[in-house]
């Protein structure tokens, strides 16, 4: 941590960002957008901007169906949509509206499927519709159930390109976006943060963690709390084989069970016609183990040391198992795929690239469902940003920068 820092030519105004995912370049760009003449820095570790949780999710714009009236996720998710659509707009990025069924397939389900409906009217999700069995094939002709919601305004967007979009606006507007520069260690000189990262330094003013999966290291290097901890999760897909891609128009998704952690297998289209199957989840062995193989021991003894997910385990214990069959088994993986479309068959299938998700966890097991926000003098940490932080991101940045107390200066731009 020798290296001299470069400060921010913006004076007062600047901003260092630590993380190249959608979130931190969203937040470079906001920045920019309200003080014009800040000097705003972001530090990817990465050779690429947007190569992790960004790079590998299922492209869904979401509606905003799930989540808890009047809460932060929910408002985020609204306004993130409508900023999203606009941006993607103005940068000729393609945003598919192939909607989405959430699909009931046994009776016991109803109850839940009509809750999620009333939730769902009470975020303004438009278009909705509740379809009864026979409807289903109207919208998936190869699709079963006894009842379906129908959300027609959800979309599909290949976040990748967003990213690089994002990037090249911070650009654009006087920001610099610095890969291949991990942060080792911040040092705050007075109203001064030195950023150090494998390159050299940066000085800042003040300074944002948007990590992802790194959330807790690096905020642990600002001298942050330990708490939430991260832990990964590694999703991992199956691709319907062309032939068979042609039985899934759009989004096609089980009915949630509140009880347990995840979504559970679903069936998405992306952007480029492709069709997946999953995400099934189930513990990376490396903080970034997208492949099997992936083992970081350090890193897997000292989350297998931890008590938040010894707890999680062992209240998920019957789902955790059958993740891990769906992991190993590719028959029992379309086996689930086949309660919603069961035409399908493991001759259907070839595996896709797996994500990791990044899951905070409380100190007695429990996931952090929510954004945690933390403040260590100069340096705000992003400590967890839930899905559906790509749909939100836009909206997560105005956010943030309120939390920061970077002020509209006169009427915010979104072009």
């Amino acid at each position: 941590m020798s290296a001299a820092p470069r400060a921010g030519a913006g004076g007062e105004d600047a901003f260092c960002v630590v993380g190249g995912g959608i979130v931190g370049l969203a937040l470079a760009r906001e920045l920019l957008v309200r003080r014009p003449d800040s000097a705003v820095t972001v530090l990817e570790k990465e050779a690429l901007v947007g190569a992790h949780q960004t790079g590998h999710n299922s492209g869904v714009v979401h509606a905003g169906l799930y989540y808890a009236p009047g809460s932060l996720k929910a408002l985020l998710c609204a306004r993130g949509r409508s900023l999203l659509r606009e941006f993607c707009s103005e940068h000729h990025i393609e945003v598919l509206e192939c909607g989405k069924l959430v699909i009931a397939t046994r009776q016991g389900e109803l109850e839940r499927l009509h809750a999620l409906h009333r939730r769902a009217e009470a975020n303004e999700v438009p278009g909705l519709r509740l379809l009864g069995g026979s409807e289903i094939a109207d919208i998936e002709p190869h699709a079963v159930g006894i009842a379906a919601l129908h959300s027609p305004r959800t979309a599909i967007v290949d976040y990748g390109a967003v990213a690089r979009a994002l990037a090249a606006d911070v650009a654009r507007r006087g920001g610099r976006v610095l890969t291949n520069a991990e942060v080792v260690g911040f040092t705050v000189k007075g109203d001064w943060v030195d950023v150090h990262h494998s390159t050299g330094a940066e000085r800042a003013r003040r300074v944002v963690v948007c990590a992802g999966l790194q959330a807790d290291r690096v905020s642990a290097l600002a001298g942050d709390v330990p708490e939430p901890g991260v832990v990964g999760f590694r999703g991992e897909y199956l691709r319907l084989v062309p032939r068979a891609a042609e039985l899934v128009r759009g989004l096609i998704y089980p009915l949630a069970d509140p009880r347990l952690p995840f979504l559970g297998i679903h069936i998405t289209r992306k952007i480029d016609g492709t069709v997946e199957l999953g995400p099934n989840a189930v513990l990376a062995l490396a903080r970034e183990g997208y492949r099997r193989r992936d083992i970081d021991p350090s890193y897997l003894v000292g989350v297998l040391r931890s008590r938040s997910l010894r707890a999680l385990l062992r209240r998920y214990w019957v789902h955790t198992i059958e993740e891990g069959v769906t992991s190993l088994s590719t028959r029992a993986f379309v086996h689930r795929a086949r309660r919603l479309v069961p035409e399908l068959s493991v001759n259907d299938v070839e595996r896709a690239p797996a994500g990791v998700r990044a899951q905070a966890l409380g100190p007695n097991g429990e996931l952090v469902d929510d954004f945690v926000v933390n403040r260590v003098g100069p340096v705000t940490t992003v400590r967890n940003a839930p899905s559906p932080a790509a749909t939100s991101s836009l909206a997560i940045a105005e956010h943030l920068c309120e939390e920061i107390g970077v002020a509209v200066a006169g009427r915010s731009e979104h072009g």
